[in-house]
């Protein structure tokens, strides 16, 4: 595929990247839903069941009342709430994650399967990547520094000036001796920068390509892109498993993570690497995990791998759990090849 052909298709999608399909989104069905006098019941009682179940509700009731448990939840799936999606970045996001997680998260099993609460991305990012010959290889190099120019590109752009600006400002500010910066701020902005700048100039920053020549400088830019020593780097290195675990607590991490795990799921039969043949998905899911708890970032080596700030020191009998969850960032084959895209880089940070 020429670059002018892929360059018009990503040109092209800026339009259509933030619109979503017609599904319901979880605000609208939970409204829906409360005027409904059988469905607001149903709600509730679904809700007491949840509740119930986080405090050993399952051992100290009796059939009858999972019997209840088990018809409100039939009841449901013929409700608006049933299926119901959100959009990544949508103003009520949070509160939509909390009503999507009160219904499924007693149905949710393995920690790496959980389901996206996130409505696909109708954008023809898709296009490139569906179109394009798959590459595999050696990092592309670059005849000149597009991490530079990326930068460059940005700061002509209102839209991702402003959204720079805003993120660059709490992740550089310390706010005592003890704290480089106040974190929550600094990962708020960062978020805002993914979700509201156009693919060409955000992923053009984040997964630009380097020349030969000056390898360690430019990677080393790329890797500041995210201001690691604030929305990176702590005091500690935590373990991974006790990471994700926090990452659950808070509904936005938890459905980035969930987001990342279903687009980003390696296939070793598929000619991508990825299950479901789709860069532009994983594209999206893994800029989404930045300005969270498991935000990851480029490791300085001499290889391009990703990883969040973490590690499996003091697993115990979870070192094998651990290792597959640190392997999903480090060695999966689809964000690997993602990664190692020798026209992304380029194609974002150029215009035509």
């Amino acid at each position: 595929m020429s670059f002018v052909t892929v360059s018009n298709v990503l040109l092209s999608a800026e339009e259509s990247y933030f619109t979503s399909s017609n599904r319901l989104d979880c605000v609208k069905g939970n409204e829906l839903c409360l005027k409904e006098p059988g469905c607001s019941t149903k709600y509730r009682t679904m809700r007491q069941c949840v509740a119930g179940r986080e405090t050993n509700f399952s051992m100290v009731t009796g059939v009858e009342a999972k019997d209840e448990c088990r018809l409100a939840l039939d009841a449901l799936k013929q409700s608006p709430l049933y299926n119901c999606r959100c959009k990544r970045g949508m103003k009520k996001e949070k509160n939509c994650l909390r009503i999507y997680w009160g219904i499924y998260q007693h149905l949710q099993g393995n920690d790496l399967l959980e389901d996206s609460p996130y409505e696909p991305v109708n954008s023809r990012l898709s296009d490139i990547f569906r179109l394009a010959p798959i590459y595999s290889g050696e990092p592309a190099l670059a005849k000149e520094n597009n991490c530079l120019n990326a930068a460059k590109a940005c700061n002509l752009n209102d839209t991702c000036k402003k959204y720079r600006s805003a993120y660059i400002s709490p992740c550089t500010s310390r706010v005592s001796t003890a704290e480089v910066c106040n974190k929550r701020k600094c990962h708020k902005a960062l978020r805002q920068f993914f979700d509201k700048v156009p693919p060409k100039h955000s992923y053009g920053m984040l997964f630009c390509s380097c020349p030969l020549g000056d390898q360690l400088a430019c990677s080393e830019r790329r890797r500041q892109t995210i201001v690691p020593a604030c929305s990176y780097e702590d005091k500690e290195k935590p373990n991974c498993l006790a990471l994700q675990a926090s990452c659950k607590t808070n509904y936005i991490c938890r459905s980035r993570l969930a987001d990342f795990f279903t687009n980003c799921q390696p296939e070793p039969r598929s000619l991508s690497g990825c299950l479901k043949e789709n860069y532009a998905d994983c594209l999206l899911s893994y800029s989404g995990l930045i300005g969270t708890v498991m935000t990851p970032n480029y490791l300085r080596s001499p290889k391009i791998s990703v990883s969040p700030f973490c590690d499996c020191s003091s697993s115990g009998n979870s070192k094998e759990e651990c290792d597959r969850f640190t392997e999903f960032f480090t060695d999966n084959a689809c964000l690997r090849e993602l990664l190692l895209w020798p026209d992304l880089s380029c194609l974002c940070a150029k215009k035509i």
